[in-house]
């Protein structure tokens, strides 16, 4: 019992939650902007990946970190391009679209990766992003080295979900974006013009998961391998309903499952007897059940997955 007082109390274990939420943060944004404007976007997984490869290698290549950062950005843009292509204008399933993005992001991340960089024993690496130490919050006991020494786009990705809770809820845009998920036709009546606003959520929410990707090769990291996103995009898509699709409840959400994660792996190096697979499950068993119970008082969207005609009803 001491011993879990003790990772509990923890500054370190903190500042490990904030660093394993923030690729969570981004691309549960970006998941989260695009099903307010009706689109389910299961490309998140090879986005991700692709935006993790395409920084590396833009860094890895000369170019400064945020430079990388942009580029995975612009990388995410473009698949989300090709989702809005295939689902908005085509109308065709979003679960297809979304898996064949997945399966062909992944498969060509790892294709370029080899292309470029030679084969070698060891994967090369990057200086990544350093932590920042906020002035005078950094020094606080316990909350500066827990919360105020992070690096730069931890503080992003924080900054980014309460802007998008802001244009979500406060501004016109916001609303066109959620009356386009909710009604599209009642949208359009009103001037709104939902095959836009779906290209346009799409393509943003895309953006960020690239850059969540990015930030686990430019900041958790310093070098790519193909299997490193680990399942974490299908996490970020738990977690928007775990949210009810609001930008803050999705920066809470990953903010719990990075504190199971935290906390598993320090609770194997004090509790013995126990196989490790046991602590490694348990972040994702807790996390279900969490969804479990939220998802059954989760308001989905209307139009979520339901294809739109100009004209048609």
């Amino acid at each position: 019992m001491n011993a879990i007082v003790d990772i509990l109390t923890s500054a370190g274990l903190w500042a490990a939650i904030l660093r394993i939420a923030t690729p969570l943060v981004f691309g549960t944004l970006g998941a989260l902007l695009c099903e307010r404007a009706g689109v389910l976007n299961l490309g998140i997984e090879g986005i991700m990946t692709f935006g993790a490869m395409i920084g590396w290698l833009t860094v890895y290549h000369g170019a400064d970190l945020w430079t990388g950062l942009l580029v995975a950005a612009i990388a995410g843009m473009v698949f989300g391009l090709l989702h809005s292509a295939l689902t908005v204008t085509l109308g065709l399933s979003q679960h297809v679209s979304g898996l064949g993005v997945t399966l062909f992001a992944s498969s060509f991340s790892y294709y370029l990766f080899r292309l470029i960089v030679p084969v070698a024993g060891t994967p090369p690496t990057i200086v990544p992003f350093q932590p920042i130490s906020i002035p005078v919050l950094s020094t606080l006991p316990f909350v500066g080295p827990a919360f105020f020494t992070q690096t730069a786009p931890t503080y992003l990705a924080i900054v980014m979900a309460l802007l998008l809770a802001y244009v979500v809820f406060h501004t016109p845009l916001g609303l066109a974006i959620r009356m386009t998920g909710e009604n599209p036709h009642a949208a359009e009546a009103q001037g709104v013009n939902p095959m836009r606003m779906r290209y346009g959520a799409v393509i943003v929410g895309s953006a960020l998961m690239g850059m969540g990707g990015a930030f686990l090769t430019l900041s958790a990291f310093n070098s790519f391998f193909p299997t490193m996103v680990q399942g974490r995009g299908w996490i970020c898509i738990a977690l928007v309903v775990f949210s009810s699709w609001r930008p803050g409840r999705a920066l809470f959400g990953a903010l719990l499952f990075a504190f199971f994660d935290a906390f598993q792996l320090r609770l194997q190096t004090v509790v013995q007897g126990i196989p490790y697979q046991i602590f490694l499950m348990t972040p994702y068993v807790l996390s279900i059940a969490a969804l479990a119970a939220m998802a059954r008082r989760a308001r989905v969207p209307q139009a979520l997955m339901q294809s739109y005609r100009r004209g048609e009803r």
